[in-house]
């Protein structure tokens, strides 16, 4: 496993050779959840608590929790290649949206095969 997945939430998992210690931090938020671990099992209850402390902490505030990878995001491309792609997305009647989405699968298809 290359990540960590609690109440959708997503954390990386990394190595502190100078420690011996396995740490990480949730992706995908502005804010930092950090946590860790000296094994995978310490490090998974630690990510774990660390979610629901900011869930906790959320509530506690009246602040909505961040949402990970909501679905939207900004892409900066050249103009001629913005071009280009809304084109091919007409001639296959289709939006730029999904013309963008179906290329990202591919490529995530591409490298999961």
């Amino acid at each position: 496993m290359k990540y960590l997945e609690y109440k959708g939430y997503t954390g990386s998992i990394e190595y502190s050779p100078e420690d011996s210690l396995l740490y990480g931090k949730v992706l995908g938020i502005k804010g930092l959840i950090s946590y860790e671990g000296e094994t995978g099992k310490l490090l998974e209850k630690d990510f774990k608590e660390a979610v629901e402390s900011y869930l906790a902490d959320c509530k506690e505030r009246g602040k909505s929790p961040e949402k990970p990878f909501k679905g939207s995001f900004n892409v900066r491309i050249p103009a001629s290649l913005h071009q280009k792609a809304a084109l091919m997305a007409m001639e296959t009647k289709t939006s730029l949206n999904s013309f963008v989405a179906e290329a990202i699968r591919y490529q995530i298809s591409k490298e999961t095969a």
